[in-house]
């Protein structure tokens, strides 16, 4: 038997250290413990990126006596929940806010998933709305910063999309100065 031993996570919601036997399984329960490796084949994300996470608070695992990196297998859930996250354009402080309101003690079911996801619909949506404008204005110029100045001059003359803010204005969803 080996004794797992707090790591930097220690404390982390759903994450609690105790012995393993030898296929992993903690304290006797379903709850089994996988190497750092095989987290990350299982979940494709390097073990690099898994380390940050946990310095990040967004994963926690714990270290067997001989100091191996191990993980609870239900975090395989939350790294996965982490990547689909970040793919449609969520911040990692945004993904750890919301990873924390997931209850403690117990891992995760389809609902407290489906609630979490749930809060992020109108994020969603403003993400597709802003991606909706770039596809759509991709031809003209989309305020300040445009690669043109001659097309500039004809859809922002004396660069009037400045006094509105910095950044692509017309992007961002303000609509061309006339005049």
């Amino acid at each position: 038997m080996s004794k797992f031993i707090s790591g930097p996570g220690a404390g982390h919601k759903g994450v609690r250290s105790g012995v393993a036997d030898e296929a992993g399984a903690k304290d006797g329960g379903s709850d089994a413990w996988i190497a750092i490796g095989e987290l990350a084949r299982r979940s494709g994300v390097p073990a690099s990126a898994l380390r940050f996470y946990e310095e990040r608070g967004l994963i926690a695992g714990g270290r067997s006596a001989s100091g191996r990196r191990q993980y609870p297998r239900h975090v395989l859930r939350r790294v996965g929940f982490i990547r689909a996250a970040q793919a449609v354009g969520l911040a990692l402080d945004e993904i750890a806010a919301a990873l924390a309101s997931l209850p403690e003690g117990r891992t995760p079911t389809k609902a407290d998933w489906q609630r979490l996801s749930a809060g992020w619909a109108p994020l969603l949506d403003a993400r597709i709305a802003a991606l909706t404008r770039l596809r759509d204005q991709l031809g003209a110029c989309i305020g300040c910063g445009c690669l043109s100045l001659k097309s500039c001059r004809l859809y922002n003359a004396l660069d009037r999309a400045s006094l509105r803010g910095s950044g692509p204005r017309y992007l961002l969803g303000d609509k061309p100065v006339s005049g």
